[in-house]
């Protein structure tokens, strides 16, 4: 399967929460999109990677992707190196998605930055033919896309882009909620109460969302980073 779309994310809800509406946009208009996830998330305070991995499941339905899969790295321990990267370049060489979105450069949350550098190494090292990967015992072909942007997490990092999302607002909400553990909590069955689980977090994500979106002339958004300069071939196609 040729994916249009991939949103790699070291955390399971890292996409929801940063991409949810990108993802449902784009399923919405026939896009192949695909999720895949670092780690299990197994150090979260709340819940257990067996929860998580059910609330995943329940989030891509919602979503409508094509395709969620957990490459199983150590939450909060991996490392960028060699194994690690060649695992991610099997996952791209596999899906050949043409843009993939990844975490922030820097946040609040250790892992978000080190997966995004994580990434970034290997969408570069996907590319180059001589490093060789195998998948199920057939050779797999170089591959880089042609487009990598990083979400805007919890720490506010000025955009390069911003979508509008505000048709998809719902059900980006929606598969944030399908994390039960994580959010909106009123219990202590999963664990004592954290800064996601308080009810007041959604409304500071929805708040991100119409701040982002009030810059672009719509009621909600999602902005991106980019580590190159972005082109267009239009000026008219900006908004």
């Amino acid at each position: 399967m040729i994916l249009d779309l991939m949103v790699m994310t070291v955390h399971p809800d890292d996409a929801e929460l940063g991409a949810g509406g990108t993802i449902a946009k784009y399923v919405a208009e026939g896009k192949k999109v695909g999720i895949i996830d670092l780690t299990r998330g197994e150090l979260g305070t709340r819940g257990t990677a067996a929860t998580r991995a059910q609330e995943a499941s329940a989030a891509a339905a919602i979503l409508g992707v094509e395709v969620r899969e957990n490459l199983g790295f150590r939450d909060g321990f991996f490392l960028n190196e060699e194994t690690s990267q060649l695992s991610i370049i099997r996952i791209i060489r596999k899906y050949r998605p043409e843009v993939i979105i990844t975490n922030a450069l820097d946040d609040r949350h250790p892992d978000h930055g080190r997966a995004s550098k994580l990434v970034n190494d290997a969408v570069f090292l996907s590319g180059l033919r001589r490093i060789e990967t195998e998948l199920q015992g057939v050779t797999q072909d170089a591959f880089r896309p042609r487009l990598q942007l990083q979400l805007i997490q919890d720490k506010y990092i000025q955009p390069h882009v911003i979508l509008d999302i505000s048709d998809y607002w719902d059900i980006k909400e929606q598969s944030i909620l399908a994390y039960k553990t994580q959010f909106n909590a009123s219990s202590d069955d999963d664990g004592p109460q954290t800064y996601i689980s308080n009810p007041d977090f959604m409304e500071y994500t929805r708040g991100r969302a119409r701040e982002l979106g009030r810059n672009i002339q719509a009621k909600y958004g999602e902005g991106f980073t980019s580590r190159k300069l972005l082109g267009v071939k239009d000026l008219f196609d900006l908004i």
